[in-house]
C-alpha cells in the first residue's frame, strides 16, 4: 500500500443501465391493454349482464360437460394410437412402418371438419355393418346409423385426428432418448416392449410433455367443431340460445370464457405434470 493511501482502494460502484425504451415500451403495452379492457367493459352492447346470467346456464352446463368428455375421450384413445404407431414406425419391420407413415400422413393431411362430415355420413357408403364368415354366412348386421350416431362420428373424427398427431410426438421424444439406453436394456434381458414401457417412455416424457400438453389444449377447441353436426358441446348450445334470441356477442363470450377457463386448468396440470418428470434437473422451476 502506497504511504499517501489511508485506507484501503474504494471499490468501483455498478450502476444498472437505465432501459428507458424497455420501459416506454412496456407502458405503451400497458396503456393500449387498459384502453381495450375498458372499451370491452363500458360497451353497453357487450350485455355483460345477460352474460353472466346464461353463463351457467342448464344448456351451457351440459355443452360444457359434453366438450369435457369429448376431449377427455378422444385425448385417451388419441394418445394409446398414437404411441401403438410410433411404436410400429420405430419397429424393424418395413410392413408396420409403412402403416404408420401412411396413417399419419393421410390423417395429418385432412381437415377434422372433413374427417367429421365424412364419418356423419358414412351410412351412405355402408348403410350397414355385417359381420359374416365363410360358410356360416351372416352372423350380425345392423344398420349403420344405429352404430354410428352423432356422437359416434365425432368421437371418431377426434381420435383418429389426435392420434394421427400424436404418433409425431411420441416419436420425437423415443428418438431423443438414446440408443444407448436401449442396448443396456436389452444387455439385461429386457424384452423389446418391457424396454419401451420400462426405459423409453419414462424418459421421453420429459420430451414429449410439452407438445403433448398444448395437443390436448388445441383438442379441447378442436372439438368446437361438432357444433356443424349439431352435437350440442359447448359452442352449440350458446348458438342455439343466440339463434332464439339474437344476442350473439353476450353468448360467443360465454363459450369464450368457459374456453378460456377449461385451456387455464389444463395448462396449470400440464405445469405441475412437466415439474413431477423434471425433478433433479439443474434449473426446474
Amino acid at each position: 500500500m502506497s504511504a499517501g493511501l489511508s485506507g484501503p482502494a474504494a471499490l468501483p460502484v455498478l450502476v444498472p443501465r437505465r432501459h428507458l425504451g424497455r420501459w416506454l415500451t412496456a407502458a405503451l403495452a400497458l396503456l393500449v391493454l387498459g384502453l381495450l379492457l375498458s372499451s370491452l367493459a363500458q360497451n353497453p352492447r357487450m350485455q355483460w349482464d345477460v352474460v353472466a346470467r346464461n353463463l351457467t346456464a342448464p344448456s351451457i352446463l351440459r355443452g360444457v360437460w359434453l366438450t369435457i368428455e369429448l376431449t377427455f375421450i378422444a385425448i385417451v384413445l388419441g394418445f394409446a394410437g398414437g404411441i401403438l404407431l410410433a411404436i410400429m414406425r420405430l419397429s424393424g419391420n418395413p410392413v408396420l412402418a409403412a402403416i404408420s407413415w401412411g396413417y399419419t400422413w393421410l390423417f395429418r393431411s385432412l381437415p377434422t371438419l372433413v374427417q367429421l362430415f365424412f364419418w356423419f355420413n358414412i351410412a351412405a357408403l355402408y348403410p350397414r355393418l355385417s359381420l359374416s364368415l365363410p360358410g356360416l354366412g351372416t352372423l350380425w348386421s345392423t344398420p349403420t346409423n344405429s352404430v354410428i350416431g352423432t356422437f359416434g362420428a365425432a368421437l371418431i373424427a377426434l381420435v383418429l385426428h389426435e392420434a394421427a398427431y400424436t404418433s409425431e410426438i411420441v416419436r420425437a421424444g423415443m428418438i431423443g432418448v438414446g440408443q444407448g439406453q436401449t442396448e443396456a436394456a436389452r444387455a439385461l434381458g429386457y424384452t423389446p416392449l418391457r424396454t419401451i414401457r420400462r426405459i423409453i417412455l419414462p424418459q421421453a416424457m420429459r420430451t414429449m410433455l410439452p407438445p403433448a400438453g398444448n395437443q390436448v389444449i388445441s383438442m379441447l377447441k378442436t372439438t368446437s367443431v361438432v357444433s356443424v353436426i349439431a352435437l350440442q358441446d359447448l359452442l352449440y348450445s350458446a348458438q342455439v340460445i343466440y339463434e332464439r334470441t339474437y344476442e350473439v356477442i353476450p353468448m360467443l363470450t360465454v363459450a369464450a370464457l368457459w374456453y378460456i377457463l377449461l385451456t387455464s386448468i389444463l395448462s396449470v396440470g400440464q405445469r405441475f405434470i412437466e415439474r413431477h418428470y423434471a425433478r433433479g434437473e439443474r434449473g426446474t422451476r
